[in-house]
């Protein structure tokens, strides 16, 4: 049990890190992710605001322990996040490794989502189970 807890909270911090990383900007409206969202991948401007308060919450529903429903919720959240990075990425014809470190950066990024994902619910069945 003890290495479980340890791998997941050592991927769910790396996990928490990184998106709060990219959601400060984002939520504070910064000129260079306006700059990015807006003028380089063509998102209105609105959303900057709105996708970066998004993943705050979905890092403080991962990170808050207990509330099992709302952690599946932001899991999957994120998970779209990343995922229509790396498309949004591919779609306005960024490279590999890009200005901005190109998609490969957001497809490192769900490394630590899934084992943060796998080990949440092998965390969960061992605490079921030792009851």
């Amino acid at each position: 049990m003890k290495k479980i807890n340890v791998i997941y909270w050592i991927s769910t911090i790396i996990f928490a890190g990184l998106i709060i990383f990219s959601a400060i900007p984002d939520a504070l409206v910064v000129p260079d992710a306006t700059k990015f969202m807006s003028g380089y991948l063509h998102y209105p401007d609105y959303f900057t605001r709105f996708i970066g308060i998004a993943k705050l919450l979905g890092v403080i529903a991962i990170i808050i322990p207990g509330y099992p429903g709302i952690k599946e919720w932001a899991y999957a959240g994120l998970t779209f996040d990343l995922v229509g990075a790396v498309y949004s990425q591919i779609a306005v014809n960024t490279p590999f490794f890009g200005p901005q470190g190109g998609w490969i950066l957001m497809l490192i990024w769900i490394i630590p989502l899934v084992v943060s994902y796998i080990y949440y619910h092998k965390k969960l069945k061992a605490s079921l189970s030792a009851q």
